[in-house]
């Protein structure tokens, strides 16, 4: 059986929104799902404005346990930690794949003007680097406008979803009218893809069911031929 570890850095994905656990079930049914979580390091993250050497290792030192715990492929949850979940790469030999680089690639291939919504302000300078860096990959000139949903992501942990969904949208619309495709950098944001589409006529990304898509990719092609 193939397991599948999940790394953490909020408890959002593990007491809020199980969405990232129901589409492994989905996509992979047969994979035993483990969770590493550092419920804290976003914390520290955004406290700090930035990911510190500091909250790189929390990132690495979860990677590793899940290594230890005899994970097949890693899926590192937090956009945020993206630096992160590069240095971990290079610690283990397990493959690591961020939830967030399929909708990055996609991102690229449908527009030239790409927006980044994001409701945590350390997010947004991961998430637009890794669209800029996916477009490179294919030979594409992108421009990144990024845009906080100030406030939202600590109401969506307190519960109060709706104010945290009427943030998300001013924020959409507001930016809506100067880009090609919409980005939502936090994969807890993925409940509003269809809402802010229809609201805002323009094509808008998620990356839960990407991310699980291309870590279910990553999987199969990794196995032996027949």
């Amino acid at each position: 059986m193939t397991k599948v570890a999940v790394l953490h850095t909020s408890m959002v994905f593990v007491s809020v929104d199980p969405v990232i656990t129901d589409l492994i079930d989905e996509i992979l049914p047969e994979a035993e799902v483990a969770h590493f979580i550092d419920s804290d390091v976003l914390h520290t993250v955004v406290q700090e404005g930035s990911v510190s050497p500091s909250s790189a290792s929390r990132l690495v030192h979860l990677a590793q346990a899940a290594e230890a715990a005899g994970a097949d492929i890693i899926l590192s949850a937090c956009s945020s930690l993206g630096p992160g979940a590069d240095a971990a790469a290079a610690t283990v030999a397990v493959p690591i794949v961020k939830i967030d680089a399929a909708m990055a690639e996609a991102a690229a291939r449908q527009g030239e003007r790409i927006g980044v919504l994001a409701t945590v302000p350390t997010t947004l300078g991961p998430t637009a680097a890794l669209i800029r860096e996916k477009a490179a990959e294919l030979g594409q000139d992108v421009d990144v406008e990024t845009r906080l949903a100030d406030g939202a992501f600590d109401l969506l942990t307190a519960g109060d979803r709706a104010k945290h969904d009427e943030l998300i949208r001013e924020a959409a619309l507001d930016l809506a009218d100067r880009v090609d495709v919409i980005v939502l950098a936090q994969a807890s944001m993925w409940r509003m893809t269809e809402g802010l589409a229809e609201a805002t006529g323009k094509p808008v990304l998620s990356s839960p069911r990407l991310g699980v898509r291309d870590l279910a990719d990553r999987l199969a092609a990794a196995e032996p031929a027949s």
